[in-house]
């Protein structure tokens, strides 16, 4: 095994030598990531400017938008820089930052969702109660809890990386992953196979338990009420049960990413951005064009002065 050195920086392999096609790649980059602020920024000013759409559910989407922009931030411009850079280096305190707001964006994303679900269950389930329960200090308690959660879950997880000696400073990926991260440590401990199993736990299995549970509930009223109800319902809780499944897709695509199976670098590199390619986007096209609200309230906005 080879002595540890003072790593100062790591290299992100991956890019290699695109040659000329940096550019289309840099124009393509920046094409899908101004598209992601744009939808996102797009339906949280909606959110915002609509009194009618100050409503949990809607206040709770636009946290989910930011989380979008928060991601697509925390990957984007590095992916841009290292376009045009020759040698692919990244600093070792970059990186870990980069690596950390990267990976708090994955419990975010499943909080916020729960939240959400959450919403939906206490509307379907408990309809009378309802302005009771969601009330405008809890659903920002939630938001708050949201963050807290998803920053604690990161630092308890992934904070003995700081103290890690390593051995080598090539990164197989276009970002810093954290599984390749370890993969150049000197030694590798139990305590960092437990970290990964117990940022499993908290980041995807407890949110995914409490949606499911949500869902399974809702789905259970749903089944006694009116053909009206059921529609309502559908309209409001099948964004939300897609952007999970996609998530859950997309999370098992990160699980596997660094696998023996798909020891082909492009295939790796696919699976491992998945969920940052896909789910940005996925999310305020699916609440936006879904949502009638959100429709009516964008024409509204669009046609103001026509009106």
């Amino acid at each position: 095994m080879s002595e540890p050195v003072e790593i100062v920086s790591f290299v992100l392999a991956a890019y290699g030598n695109v040659g000329e096609l940096k550019y289309l790649y840099f124009v393509i980059i920046m094409f899908w990531y101004l598209s992601i602020c744009v939808a996102n920024t797009v339906l949280i000013v909606v959110i915002r400017v609509d009194i009618q759409l100050h409503e949990p559910m809607y206040i709770l989407l636009c946290n989910l938008c930011v989380n979008e922009i928060n991601v697509s931030t925390s990957l984007y411009p590095l992916l841009l820089s290292q376009m045009f850079s020759d040698s692919h280096e990244v600093t070792v305190p970059w990186c870990f930052l980069h690596m950390f707001c990267l990976y708090i964006s994955g419990p975010a994303e499943f909080c916020s969702l729960a939240a959400m679900a959450y919403d939906r269950y206490i509307s379907v389930c408990r309809p009378l109660r309802y302005n009771v329960i969601m009330n405008t200090e809890r659903v920002f308690f939630m938001i708050l809890f949201v963050w807290i959660y998803s920053f604690l879950s990161v630092i308890l997880s992934f904070s003995f990386i700081f103290s890690l000696k390593f051995c080598g400073t090539i990164i197989e990926n276009v970002y810093c992953n954290h599984r390749l991260i370890l993969r150049l440590s000197c030694s590798l401990s139990v305590y960092s196979f437990l970290s990964d199993i117990f940022f499993l736990i908290v980041s995807f299995f407890i949110p995914f338990t409490l949606i499911s549970v949500s869902y399974v509930k809702i789905l259970a009223v749903c089944r006694k009420t009116s053909t009206e109800n059921k529609q309502k319902a559908a309209t409001t809780c099948v964004p939300q049960i897609v952007s999970v499944s996609n998530l859950f897709v997309g999370s098992i695509f990160q699980c596997i990413d660094s696998s023996v199976i798909f020891a082909h670098l492009p295939v790796r590199i696919i699976l491992s951005i998945y969920l940052f390619i896909c789910q940005p986007m996925l999310t305020p096209f699916l609440y936006g064009f879904n949502l009638p609200k959100i429709r009516q309230s964008c024409k509204k906005l669009l046609f103001k002065k026509n009106q």
